[in-house]
């Protein structure tokens, strides 16, 4: 049986915030880390750091962000699945509710943005949404 360790990041941080957490504790990798910088730069979560623990990985600690009592992330969703890859030029990246939302493109320089990866002018795979 496989588990997607993306979607399992994002559900964990839509529940946290929808049973009002101030934080949320994620087993940690790279791909995680990297994540939640981008989310972190633009403005959905606050303060993160990795804590160690008894096993090898650590845990990803993430502080999450409410304005006027509701979470200020308002949706997430995992574009690319394990059985669906989504992947997409530079021209094609979507854009997530005519850009107040984000999109989280996997490039050949990287994790980024959509805004990013269009600017410049690399495609790739759709990770996930986020508005």
């Amino acid at each position: 049986m496989y588990t997607d360790p993306i979607s399992d990041y994002l559900t964990r941080i839509r529940n946290a915030q929808k049973a009002k957490k101030k934080s949320v504790e994620i087993p940690a990798s790279k791909l995680k880390l990297k994540i939640t910088e981008i989310l972190n730069r633009n403005g959905f979560v606050g303060d993160f750091n990795v804590v160690e623990t008894e096993n090898k990985q650590g845990s990803l600690v993430i502080k999450l962000k409410y304005s006027n009592g509701d979470g200020v992330i308002l949706g997430l969703e995992r574009a690319s699945r394990p059985g669906i890859r989504k992947y997409v030029e530079s021209t094609a990246i979507p854009k997530v509710l005519n850009g107040l939302g984000i999109a989280i493109v996997s490039t050949s320089r990287g994790l980024m943005t959509d805004k990013e990866a269009r600017k410049l002018g690399v495609g790739g795979e759709v990770v996930c949404n986020i508005w």
